[in-house]
């Protein structure tokens, strides 16, 4: 079985997730491969038995063009965050708008601020939401893992990320 975990990452946090879910996912899986949006093309998709999908939590959702813009400013002045090399590349909302019709499983993760999902939002549930809409089953309920306020991973989301890959992996190979 093949699986394709796709990111989008402005401060690096969703990108470090997405290869320690990929971890997870290699210790059942034939084939894991972990890409940036950029890299994601119809072809690779499709060649994918499940996809994993995730991006940062802005404005309560997925990142928009404006809020992408806002968070490589910030980065610009604040010594603390480092940009993540393709946070300048394009969004996972565009990505998925365009993304065609498939019957492959899907599951979805988001980083977000730790605290409640009401004033942090989730950006998982409308990842969900667009890959149901492309005809993708989804096999796990979308995960957020946390960041803090000086937008860092919290130290046992990378443990927690692992997991979670291991968990779906099971879960994808029973169904099998």
């Amino acid at each position: 079985m093949r699986a394709l975990v796709v990111y989008e990452s402005i401060y690096g946090n969703t990108d470090r997730l997405a290869h320690a879910i990929a971890e997870g996912l290699a210790a059942e899986l034939d084939e894991v491969q972990v890409v940036p949006v950029e890299g994601a093309d119809e072809e690779t998709v499709r060649g994918a038995d499940v996809v994993v999908v995730g991006g940062p939590t802005h404005m309560h959702g997925l990142s928009s063009e404006r809020s992408r813009k806002m968070g490589i400013e910030a980065a610009a002045k604040d010594v603390e965050v480092q940009l993540d090399p393709d946070a300048e590349g394009p969004g996972l909302r565009d990505w998925l708008d365009q993304l065609p019709d498939t019957h492959a499983r899907a599951a979805a993760f988001d980083t977000r601020f730790d605290g409640p999902p009401l004033m942090t939002g989730r950006a998982s549930k409308g990842i969900a939401r667009r890959l149901r809409h492309h005809g993708f089953e989804m096999v796990a309920e979308p995960a957020s893992f946390l960041v803090d306020k000086q937008n860092h991973l919290q130290a046992d989301q990378l443990d927690r990320g692992r997991e979670w890959g291991t968990h779906l992996a099971t879960a994808l190979a029973r169904r099998t």
